[in-house]
């Protein structure tokens, strides 16, 4: 599902607009942007949390040349998904 789809979708179940839609969905990444931007978390109960996390510098290779490069240490995005998530895309009647 890509964004437009998720857009009519989130539409179909909300009966709103689609335009109204768009915004709340892009109101609702840009909030969740800025908070782990800052180093904080977003935790949605029942679906997961979303935190920032740091990577350490490592040692990597030039997949054009075979050269031993250093990767510089980097911030990254994790997501840890509910227990009521899992259960859902395993199909487990527990949650």
């Amino acid at each position: 599902m890509n964004k437009s789809e998720l857009v009519h979708a989130l539409a179909a179940v909300t009966e709103t607009t689609q335009d109204s839609a768009a915004k709340n969905l892009d109101a609702f990444l840009r909030i969740v942007s800025d908070e782990l931007s800052k180093g904080g978390e977003v935790a949605l109960a029942g679906f997961g949390s979303f935190r920032q996390a740091e990577r350490s510098e490592r040692a990597g290779r030039n997949p054009k040349t075979g050269e031993a490069i250093t990767i510089a240490a980097s911030k990254t995005v994790k997501f840890v998904p509910a227990t009521a998530l899992k259960s859902a895309v395993n199909g487990s009647a527990r949650e």
